[in-house]
Protein backbone atom coordinates (compact mmCIF):
# COMPACT_ATOMS: atom_id res chain seq x y z
CA UNK A 1 0.00 0.00 0.00
CA UNK A 2 1.55 3.05 -1.23
CA UNK A 3 0.01 6.47 -0.61
CA UNK A 4 1.19 9.62 -3.29
CA UNK A 5 -0.18 13.41 -2.29
CA UNK A 6 -1.15 15.81 -5.02
CA UNK A 7 -0.71 19.20 -4.01
CA UNK A 8 -4.51 20.63 -3.07
CA UNK A 9 -4.47 19.59 0.54
CA UNK A 10 -0.80 17.78 1.65
CA UNK A 11 -1.44 18.60 5.50
CA UNK A 12 -4.28 16.15 5.16
CA UNK A 13 -2.79 13.51 3.43
CA UNK A 14 0.24 13.76 5.71
CA UNK A 15 -1.87 12.96 8.73
CA UNK A 16 -3.46 9.92 7.14
CA UNK A 17 -0.32 8.86 5.94
CA UNK A 18 0.74 9.86 9.84
CA UNK A 19 -2.19 7.49 11.22
CA UNK A 20 -1.60 4.33 8.83
CA UNK A 21 2.15 4.72 9.68
CA UNK A 22 3.15 4.82 6.18
CA UNK A 23 5.41 7.50 4.30
CA UNK A 24 4.04 9.29 1.72
CA UNK A 25 5.99 7.85 -1.92
CA UNK A 26 8.33 10.17 -3.38
CA UNK A 27 6.50 11.61 -6.18
CA UNK A 28 7.55 14.98 -7.56
CA UNK A 29 4.08 16.89 -8.73
CA UNK A 30 5.41 20.88 -10.10
CA UNK A 31 4.98 23.26 -12.97
CA UNK A 32 6.54 24.03 -15.77
CA UNK A 33 7.16 27.64 -17.09
CA UNK A 34 3.84 27.81 -19.09
CA UNK A 35 2.16 26.53 -16.41
CA UNK A 36 1.63 23.11 -17.39
CA UNK A 37 1.59 20.23 -15.01
CA UNK A 38 4.16 17.95 -14.56
CA UNK A 39 4.39 14.26 -12.15
CA UNK A 40 6.93 12.28 -11.53
CA UNK A 41 6.44 9.00 -9.37
CA UNK A 42 10.19 8.76 -8.19
CA UNK A 43 10.15 5.68 -6.33
CA UNK A 44 8.99 1.46 -7.51
CA UNK A 45 5.34 1.06 -7.73
CA UNK A 46 4.63 -2.08 -10.39
CA UNK A 47 1.88 -3.99 -8.25
CA UNK A 48 1.29 -1.99 -5.63
CA UNK A 49 -1.83 -0.70 -4.26
CA UNK A 50 -2.01 3.38 -4.85
CA UNK A 51 -3.68 5.93 -2.89
CA UNK A 52 -4.21 9.12 -4.27
CA UNK A 53 -5.38 11.85 -2.30
CA UNK A 54 -6.54 15.18 -3.98
CA UNK A 55 -9.43 17.36 -3.39
CA UNK A 56 -10.72 19.10 -6.70
CA UNK A 57 -11.11 22.41 -4.59
CA UNK A 58 -10.10 25.94 -5.62
CA UNK A 59 -7.78 26.20 -8.20
CA UNK A 60 -10.09 23.15 -9.53
CA UNK A 61 -9.26 23.13 -12.70
CA UNK A 62 -5.61 23.13 -11.74
CA UNK A 63 -6.18 20.54 -8.99
CA UNK A 64 -8.68 18.05 -11.14
CA UNK A 65 -5.50 18.04 -13.63
CA UNK A 66 -3.16 17.37 -11.47
CA UNK A 67 -5.33 14.41 -10.18
CA UNK A 68 -5.50 13.14 -13.33
CA UNK A 69 -2.03 13.00 -14.62
CA UNK A 70 -0.89 11.54 -11.67
CA UNK A 71 -3.34 9.20 -11.81
CA UNK A 72 -1.75 8.29 -15.56
CA UNK A 73 1.70 8.22 -14.41
CA UNK A 74 0.82 5.69 -12.01
CA UNK A 75 -1.06 3.70 -14.57
CA UNK A 76 1.73 3.72 -17.05
CA UNK A 77 3.87 2.41 -13.89
CA UNK A 78 2.23 -0.76 -13.63
CA UNK A 79 0.92 -0.26 -9.89
CA UNK A 80 -1.67 -2.75 -9.20
CA UNK A 81 -4.53 -0.88 -8.23
CA UNK A 82 -4.97 2.63 -8.19
CA UNK A 83 -7.78 4.53 -5.98
CA UNK A 84 -8.53 8.13 -6.31
CA UNK A 85 -9.28 9.77 -2.74
CA UNK A 86 -10.91 12.92 -3.46
CA UNK A 87 -11.85 14.40 0.03
CA UNK A 88 -14.24 17.13 -2.03
CA UNK A 89 -15.34 16.52 -5.42
CA UNK A 90 -15.49 19.51 -7.04
CA UNK A 91 -17.91 20.25 -9.88
CA UNK A 92 -20.25 18.29 -8.04
CA UNK A 93 -23.25 20.41 -8.27
CA UNK A 94 -23.12 20.50 -11.78
CA UNK A 95 -24.96 17.27 -11.44
CA UNK A 96 -28.07 17.63 -14.44
CA UNK A 97 -28.90 19.75 -17.06
CA UNK A 98 -29.96 23.20 -15.18
CA UNK A 99 -31.18 24.48 -18.20
CA UNK A 100 -31.54 23.99 -21.83
CA UNK A 101 -28.06 23.26 -23.78
CA UNK A 102 -26.14 23.02 -20.42
CA UNK A 103 -23.38 20.55 -19.65
CA UNK A 104 -22.95 17.81 -17.01
CA UNK A 105 -19.86 17.96 -15.45
CA UNK A 106 -20.01 16.02 -13.04
CA UNK A 107 -20.56 13.00 -15.47
CA UNK A 108 -17.48 14.58 -17.82
CA UNK A 109 -15.24 14.57 -15.00
CA UNK A 110 -15.98 11.05 -13.27
CA UNK A 111 -15.35 9.75 -16.91
CA UNK A 112 -11.95 11.43 -17.01
CA UNK A 113 -10.92 10.10 -13.40
CA UNK A 114 -12.13 6.87 -14.86
CA UNK A 115 -9.92 6.87 -18.01
CA UNK A 116 -7.18 8.78 -16.58
CA UNK A 117 -6.02 5.41 -14.97
CA UNK A 118 -8.53 5.24 -11.43
CA UNK A 119 -9.57 1.65 -10.74
CA UNK A 120 -11.93 3.21 -7.64
CA UNK A 121 -12.77 6.82 -6.41
CA UNK A 122 -12.90 7.37 -2.85
CA UNK A 123 -14.48 10.10 -1.56
CA UNK A 124 -16.99 11.79 0.81
CA UNK A 125 -20.19 13.88 1.32
CA UNK A 126 -20.43 13.77 -2.40
CA UNK A 127 -23.40 16.79 -3.32
CA UNK A 128 -25.80 14.31 -4.68
CA UNK A 129 -25.95 10.44 -4.01
CA UNK A 130 -26.69 9.58 -7.49
CA UNK A 131 -23.04 10.78 -8.71
CA UNK A 132 -21.81 7.50 -7.90
CA UNK A 133 -23.64 6.29 -10.45
CA UNK A 134 -21.74 8.95 -13.34
CA UNK A 135 -18.72 5.96 -12.24
CA UNK A 136 -18.67 2.57 -14.49
CA UNK A 137 -15.80 1.87 -11.17
CA UNK A 138 -16.75 1.11 -7.52
CA UNK A 139 -17.22 4.43 -5.73
CA UNK A 140 -16.94 4.72 -1.84
CA UNK A 141 -18.49 7.71 -0.57
CA UNK A 142 -18.15 7.95 2.87
CA UNK A 143 -20.57 10.53 5.53
CA UNK A 144 -19.45 13.00 8.11
CA UNK A 145 -22.45 11.96 10.19
CA UNK A 146 -20.93 10.21 12.53
CA UNK A 147 -18.37 13.35 13.25
CA UNK A 148 -20.34 15.62 13.48
CA UNK A 149 -23.05 14.14 15.48
CA UNK A 150 -19.97 13.46 18.27
CA UNK A 151 -18.93 16.80 18.31
CA UNK A 152 -22.61 18.09 18.89
CA UNK A 153 -22.80 16.03 21.66
CA UNK A 154 -19.75 16.73 22.73
CA UNK A 155 -20.36 21.10 22.83
CA UNK A 156 -24.27 21.04 23.42
CA UNK A 157 -25.34 18.80 25.96
CA UNK A 158 -27.74 19.89 27.77
CA UNK A 159 -29.48 22.31 24.94
CA UNK A 160 -33.10 21.73 23.23
CA UNK A 161 -31.63 20.75 19.70
CA UNK A 162 -33.48 21.13 16.65
CA UNK A 163 -31.54 19.55 13.22
CA UNK A 164 -32.14 22.27 10.29
CA UNK A 165 -32.18 21.21 6.71
CA UNK A 166 -31.39 24.37 5.04
CA UNK A 167 -33.20 23.65 1.92
CA UNK A 168 -35.39 20.38 0.55
CA UNK A 169 -32.56 18.56 -0.82
CA UNK A 170 -30.79 18.10 2.34
CA UNK A 171 -33.47 16.38 3.89
CA UNK A 172 -32.00 13.04 3.94
CA UNK A 173 -28.30 14.41 5.26
CA UNK A 174 -30.09 16.39 8.27
CA UNK A 175 -32.78 13.68 9.20
CA UNK A 176 -29.93 11.00 9.80
CA UNK A 177 -28.11 13.44 12.34
CA UNK A 178 -31.50 13.76 13.66
CA UNK A 179 -31.86 10.34 14.24
CA UNK A 180 -28.83 9.37 15.62
CA UNK A 181 -28.83 13.01 18.21
CA UNK A 182 -32.83 11.74 18.65
CA UNK A 183 -34.34 15.61 18.09
CA UNK A 184 -35.95 16.98 16.25
CA UNK A 185 -35.93 18.22 12.04
CA UNK A 186 -37.20 21.39 11.06
CA UNK A 187 -37.00 22.55 7.06
CA UNK A 188 -35.67 25.53 5.33
CA UNK A 189 -37.95 26.11 1.92
CA UNK A 190 -35.74 28.56 0.27
CA UNK A 191 -36.27 30.09 -3.51
CA UNK A 192 -33.09 30.32 -5.71
CA UNK A 193 -33.19 32.86 -7.64
CA UNK A 194 -29.82 32.68 -9.66
CA UNK A 195 -26.46 30.89 -8.13
CA UNK A 196 -24.94 32.25 -5.53
CA UNK A 197 -28.25 33.78 -4.48
CA UNK A 198 -30.96 32.51 -1.99
CA UNK A 199 -33.18 33.97 -0.02
CA UNK A 200 -35.54 32.18 2.87
CA UNK A 201 -39.01 31.89 1.92
CA UNK A 202 -40.24 30.13 4.87
CA UNK A 203 -39.39 27.22 7.76
CA UNK A 204 -41.53 24.03 8.63
CA UNK A 205 -41.24 23.26 12.49
CA UNK A 206 -41.09 25.48 16.01
CA UNK A 207 -37.93 26.60 16.59
CA UNK A 208 -39.02 29.34 19.02
CA UNK A 209 -36.74 29.03 21.78
CA UNK A 210 -34.85 26.13 20.29
CA UNK A 211 -30.84 25.70 19.28
CA UNK A 212 -30.97 25.08 15.85
CA UNK A 213 -28.04 23.25 14.05
CA UNK A 214 -27.81 23.74 10.46
CA UNK A 215 -26.42 20.51 8.39
CA UNK A 216 -25.51 20.73 4.68
CA UNK A 217 -22.52 19.16 2.41
CA UNK A 218 -20.87 22.32 1.60
CA UNK A 219 -20.99 26.15 2.26
CA UNK A 220 -19.53 28.12 -1.12
CA UNK A 221 -21.01 31.93 -0.96
CA UNK A 222 -22.34 31.37 2.54
CA UNK A 223 -25.39 33.13 1.98
CA UNK A 224 -27.65 30.44 2.27
CA UNK A 225 -26.65 29.87 5.62
CA UNK A 226 -26.38 33.60 6.66
CA UNK A 227 -29.95 33.93 5.70
CA UNK A 228 -31.18 30.77 7.48
CA UNK A 229 -29.29 31.76 10.82
CA UNK A 230 -30.98 35.29 10.48
CA UNK A 231 -34.56 33.73 9.68
CA UNK A 232 -33.92 31.11 12.26
CA UNK A 233 -33.06 34.23 14.90
CA UNK A 234 -35.77 35.85 13.70
CA UNK A 235 -38.29 33.53 14.11
CA UNK A 236 -37.65 32.91 17.85
CA UNK A 237 -34.84 30.47 17.82
CA UNK A 238 -31.84 30.41 21.06
CA UNK A 239 -28.93 30.03 18.56
CA UNK A 240 -28.13 28.50 15.09
CA UNK A 241 -25.05 27.01 14.52
CA UNK A 242 -24.07 25.19 11.48
CA UNK A 243 -22.18 21.95 10.44
CA UNK A 244 -20.63 21.80 7.22
CA UNK A 245 -18.44 18.78 5.47
CA UNK A 246 -17.05 21.34 2.73
CA UNK A 247 -15.95 24.60 3.50
CA UNK A 248 -15.88 26.20 -0.21
CA UNK A 249 -15.81 29.75 0.76
CA UNK A 250 -15.24 31.75 -1.95
CA UNK A 251 -14.89 35.39 -2.49
CA UNK A 252 -16.53 37.23 1.11
CA UNK A 253 -17.91 33.97 2.47
CA UNK A 254 -15.34 34.47 5.48
CA UNK A 255 -16.31 38.15 5.88
CA UNK A 256 -19.96 37.32 5.56
CA UNK A 257 -20.29 34.33 8.21
CA UNK A 258 -17.94 36.41 10.81
CA UNK A 259 -21.30 38.99 10.49
CA UNK A 260 -23.94 36.83 10.40
CA UNK A 261 -25.58 35.42 13.52
CA UNK A 262 -24.56 31.92 13.53
CA UNK A 263 -23.31 31.10 16.68
CA UNK A 264 -20.35 28.68 14.93
CA UNK A 265 -19.95 26.78 11.64
CA UNK A 266 -17.78 23.56 12.05
CA UNK A 267 -16.43 22.41 8.95
CA UNK A 268 -13.74 19.56 7.88
CA UNK A 269 -10.43 19.63 6.29
CA UNK A 270 -11.51 18.41 3.18
CA UNK A 271 -10.52 21.56 1.56
CA UNK A 272 -7.55 22.91 2.92
CA UNK A 273 -8.03 26.17 5.30
CA UNK A 274 -6.96 29.76 4.10
CA UNK A 275 -5.26 32.17 6.60
CA UNK A 276 -8.94 34.44 6.97
CA UNK A 277 -10.58 31.12 7.70
CA UNK A 278 -8.23 30.28 10.54
CA UNK A 279 -8.58 34.12 11.88
CA UNK A 280 -11.81 33.60 11.65
CA UNK A 281 -13.79 33.20 15.64
CA UNK A 282 -17.19 31.57 14.35
CA UNK A 283 -15.55 29.03 12.00
CA UNK A 284 -13.90 25.79 13.51
CA UNK A 285 -12.57 23.10 11.69
CA UNK A 286 -12.53 19.18 12.33
CA UNK A 287 -10.40 16.53 10.90
CA UNK A 288 -11.72 13.52 8.83
CA UNK A 289 -7.85 12.31 8.09
CA UNK A 290 -8.90 9.28 10.77
CA UNK A 291 -11.71 8.35 8.62
CA UNK A 292 -9.88 9.10 5.47
CA UNK A 293 -7.28 6.77 6.48
CA UNK A 294 -9.89 4.02 8.14
CA UNK A 295 -11.62 3.46 4.76
CA UNK A 296 -8.35 3.26 3.13
CA UNK A 297 -7.03 0.27 5.22
CA UNK A 298 -10.42 -1.56 4.79
CA UNK A 299 -10.28 -0.85 0.93
CA UNK A 300 -6.81 -2.51 1.18
CA UNK A 301 -7.77 -4.77 3.30
CA UNK A 302 -10.28 -6.10 0.93
CA UNK A 303 -12.82 -5.77 4.38
CA UNK A 304 -16.48 -3.71 4.80
CA UNK A 305 -16.41 0.05 4.52
CA UNK A 306 -19.71 0.89 5.11
CA UNK A 307 -19.65 -0.99 8.51
CA UNK A 308 -17.30 2.01 9.75
CA UNK A 309 -20.85 4.06 9.92
CA UNK A 310 -22.81 1.14 11.55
Amino acid sequence: MKIVACNSNRPLAEAVAQILELPLAKASIRRFADMEVFVEIQENVRGEDVFVIQSTSFPANDNLMELLITLDALRRSSARRITAVIPYFGYARQDRKSAPRTPISAKLVANLITEAGANRVLTMDLHAGQIQGFFDIPVDNLIAEPLFTRDIREHYEGCDLMIVSPDVGGVVRARAIATRLNCDLAIIDKRRERAGHSEVMNIIGDVVGRDCILVDDLVDSGGTHCNAADALIKRGARSASAYVTHGVLSGAAVARIASSPIKMMTITDSILVTEEVKRCDNIKELTIAPLLAEAMRRISDESSVSSLFD
